[in-house]
């Protein structure tokens, strides 16, 4: 099966640069963003489906015209909310805001892509309505209650985006890729250098592997994305990677750091030789082949149905609303594709502007409403699993 490939209709990327994430802000009074990609046109303007170009279990779905996408009985407030952070979930919120302004025009959502560890800063220190970010509030940092102190009531985190990571790589003549753990592991510090390693080879039978250097690129910058990516080697092979799982500093003595999941696949792609991982989205939006992994229950492409086996096994361990997930890095759940990380939005449970709590409560309903929801798998996300996403549904609607 050939490495995947999607079309996107919006994009947070700006292309091949090494400049990293952009600083993506949405208004109703733009209709799409300045410096998006054409595709951001695109999802304003269209009115039939494109077709999803990947070459994984996940053909044969359709990219819903922007026109259908609001619900409508979507719940209009008006006036301005700003938020930021996570970049993985960038381009879901292109999509979101631009649908969701569409259907209430009176309603104003400034999202700004930065990274996680913006956004819970921000959040914690009372700037933003709202922040994003690929891993939930770490007690261990005392961002729940900073977090809470900032709100006035307690904060919450609320998964809404299934953000499978891809592992892209830019390999001539090679678009069928198989890796394991251990390989991806040994990859990643420097410890496998060569494309035609004999312990590449031995799970890629059949596949012509060049001689040519291995040019591995990694988030240098405070990353949700850099620590899930970690957890999973962490997980599945503690013997080399150990058992560090941070967001910043990367641990490998090899490569070239970057800061944005943008100048990742940039890199990548500009690079023969190149692998990298990214936010699936950013993968596809720079046609990137990505790899299957076998984490021992058989070689997986990614796809949405993949993603979404793997976080439908998660587990919830936040307390009464907090919705923090444990994901389960290890599984060999045939066709559950393993690196996965889910994107939350920090939210206070009762806002001291009520103003404030009606807009980001009504946002918040759409981004969790099955048009919402429907809007991701052409951005190159997974929806929530069923079970999860009621329980969302339902600690979004006590937002006040």
């Amino acid at each position: 099966m050939p490495g995947s490939h999607f079309a996107y209709l919006a994009s947070a990327s700006k292309g091949p640069s090494n400049e990293g994430d952009p600083q993506v802000k949405l208004t109703s009074r733009a209709g799409v963003v300045a410096g998006l990609l054409v595709g951001a046109v695109a999802l304003a303007a269209c009115s039939s489906s494109k077709s999803n170009s990947s070459g994984s279990s996940d053909t044969g779905s359709s990219t819903p015209p922007a026109s259908s996408t609001p619900a409508a009985n979507t719940n209009c407030g008006t006036g301005t909310i700003t938020a930021n952070g996570s970049s993985a979930q960038g381009n879901a919120m292109t999509a979101w805001v631009t649908a969701y302004q569409k259907a209430c025009p009176g309603a104003t959502v400034n999202y700004t892509a930065t990274n996680s560890g913006q956004g819970v800063a921000d959040f914690t220190a009372g700037k933003i309505a709202f922040g994003g970010s690929d891993s939930a509030l770490d007690p261990t940092k005392g961002e729940p209650a900073a977090a809470t102190t900032a709100c006035g009531s307690p904060a919450l985190d609320i998964p809404m985006v299934v953000g499978p990571i891809a592992v892209a790589y830019n390999l001539s003549g090679v678009s069928d890729l198989t890796l394991t753990p251990t390989v991806l592991t040994k990859i990643f510090l420097g410890k496998i250098t060569k494309w035609d390693d004999a312990a590449i080879k031995a799970i890629n039978s059949g596949v012509t592997l060049p001689s040519s250097d291995i040019k591995v690129f990694f988030r240098n910058d405070p990353s949700g994305t850099n620590k899930n990516f970690e957890k999973y080697l962490s997980k599945n092979d503690a013997t080399d990677w150990g058992s560090l799982v941070v967001d910043k500093p990367w641990p490998g003595k090899t490569g070239s750091g970057v800061s944005g999941s943008a100048a990742v696949a940039s890199g990548v792609k500009s690079t023969p030789g190149g692998i990298g991982y990214m936010e699936w989205s950013y993968a596809g939006n720079n046609q990137l082949s990505t790899a299957k992994i076998d984490n021992g229950g058989g070689a997986v492409a990614l796809s949405t149905e993949s993603a979404g086996a793997a976080v439908a096994a998660a587990t919830i361990t936040g307390t009464g609303d907090d919705l923090s997930l444990k994901l389960d890095y290890g599984t060999k759940t045939a066709g559950a594709y393993p690196i996965v990380l889910v994107t939350y939005e920090i939210v206070c449970t009762k806002y001291k502007d009520s103003g404030t709590g009606t807009q980001v409560k009504d946002f918040l309903t759409y981004t969790a409403s099955a048009a919402g929801q429907g809007l991701l798998a052409a951005q190159g996300y997974a929806p929530l699993p069923a079970s999860i996403l009621a329980k969302v549904q339902a600690t979004v609607a006590k937002i006040s």
